[in-house]
This record gives C-alpha cells, structure tokens and sequence, in this order.
C-alpha cells in the first residue's frame, strides 16, 4: 500500500466516523488546509495582486500594522 492509499483510508475512517451536520464544516476545514499549504506559481500571485491593485482592494501600510506589537 503506498503512503498516499493509506492516508486516504484513514481520512475516510475519519470521514465516516464525522456526524453528517458536521461535514460541511470538515469539507471547508480540508479546503482552506488544502488552500494554505498549496503555494501559487509567482505569476499566479502577481496576477491576483495586479488584479487587487486595478480593482482597489489595496490598504494603506498603516491599517496593515495597526495593532501589531513589535518588538
């Protein structure tokens, strides 16, 4: 059995054991972990950013430190 097939008979024994009005909470968990640790190619992130600039989702570098504790 490879590592893959085995992680992913333990994740559907987890699956199965999750009461079913938890599962969409479990879908979006595995998603956003999925999301978090899955880097975008540099093209892809500039993109995203140039595409933030051009519809003015942009903060000023105050607001992004605000309540932040340097040390």
């Amino acid at each position: 059995m490879t590592v893959k097939a085995l992680y992913e008979k333990k994740l559907t024994r987890e699956i199965k054991q999750t009461p079913a009005e938890y599962l969409p909470a479990l879908l979006q968990i595995v998603r956003l972990y999925r999301e978090s640790v899955t880097l975008k190619s540099a093209e892809a992130g500039f993109r995203q950013g140039w595409n933030e600039v051009m519809r003015g989702k942009t903060f000023p570098v105050s607001d992004l430190w605000k309540d932040i504790d340097a040390i």
